[in-house]
């Protein structure tokens, strides 16, 4: 399960499609409607939150939003988008680890994206969910 702390935008199609369907697996652990991944170490930023299954759907939403906007149709009511949710801290240097870790991937999956990435991207940016700080690594982001 791999649920990036980078902008959806960064992604791409398989990237994309990917966290769709591993952010609604996320979902069912945080409903307990499956037995596994229950202990998987990306989900304990949710469940720390006030509300897992709200904070689940406004991440699962920016997600959504994404992909309408490249015209791809993922099911929006597999979720229930919340009006707002306290933003998540996200260390800077989690954010610049994904970042790379993305790179690595895309460079051999998906050359014209890695291309595009390197030349435009000056900041980078978070999935809106997050707020960045000035930090390391979190122990549970390592896995990314």
């Amino acid at each position: 399960m791999r649920l990036w702390s980078l902008h959806p935008s960064y992604l791409d199609s398989i990237g994309l499609v990917a966290l769709w369907r591993e952010g609604l697996l996320a979902r069912k652990v945080l409903l307990g409607q499956t037995k596994g991944y229950t202990h998987h170490p990306q989900l304990i930023r949710f469940r720390e939150t006030e509300n897992p299954i709200q904070t689940i759907d406004a991440y699962l939403k920016a997600v959504h939003d994404e992909a309408t906007q490249r015209g791809y149709h993922f099911n929006l009511q597999k979720i229930v988008p919340p009006e707002q949710v306290p933003l998540l801290p996200l260390p800077d240097k989690q954010l610049e680890h994904e970042f790379r870790h993305l790179l690595n991937k895309l460079q051999k999956r998906a050359p014209q994206k890695y291309d595009l990435l390197l030349l435009q991207t000056t900041a980078i940016l978070p999935h809106p969910l997050f707020q960045i700080f000035h930090g390391n690594i979190s122990p549970w982001e390592k896995l990314i």
